[in-house]
Parts: C-alpha cells; structure tokens; sequence
C-alpha cells in the first residue's frame, strides 16, 4: 500500500476513509507542519524525504511545480474541488 502526506487543505474525513480502507497516512498537522505557510517546494520534499506521495487539493501550484521539475517528489495525488467532488466528499462525511 502506499504511503501518503496529506497537505492541510485535505479534509480529515478523507483522511479518516484512507486509513479504513489501509492506507498509511500522516497529515500536515501530525507532521508539525500545518499553518506554517511552508513553501511548496518544502512541502514536496517533507514528502519525498518520507517517502510519500502528497495529497493535496492545491492542484496547479503543485502539477506546475512537478512540470518545472522545480521540486523532487514521490509522486503527487491531487484533486480539484468540484463541486462533484464536494458533493462525493460529503456522501463520505455521512458514511
């Protein structure tokens, strides 16, 4: 299974849903590193440093830095807020 770090903008009961389902998970918060307005790039190496792949819904700040090869990372997981996948995200909350 994957290991994961979760950027402080994913919701924790997404996080909560990952780990039933096994999956290894450490949010920003359990890291130290929630609202501290850490530089992209340092968030992608906290992760790499992990070895973990980033959660994140800060979807162009992250897919840009990955195309500039601005930062080195594990690999990235993220979501643009939709509304259908707020809708799907609250379906989970209810769960």
């Amino acid at each position: 299974m994957a290991r994961y770090y979760s950027n402080e903008n994913i919701a924790l009961p997404l996080v909560v849903e990952l780990r039933r389902l096994g999956a290894d998970v450490v949010t920003s918060l359990e890291a130290g590193n929630a609202n501290a307005s850490i530089p992209g790039e340092e968030v992608l190496a906290f992760a790499a440093s992990h070895d973990r792949i980033l959660l994140s819904h800060n979807r162009r700040h992250f897919l840009r830095l990955h195309r500039q090869r601005i930062a080195v990372h594990s690999g990235l997981w993220c979501a643009q807020l939709t509304r259908i996948f707020r809708d799907r995200h609250r379906e989970l909350i209810r769960l």
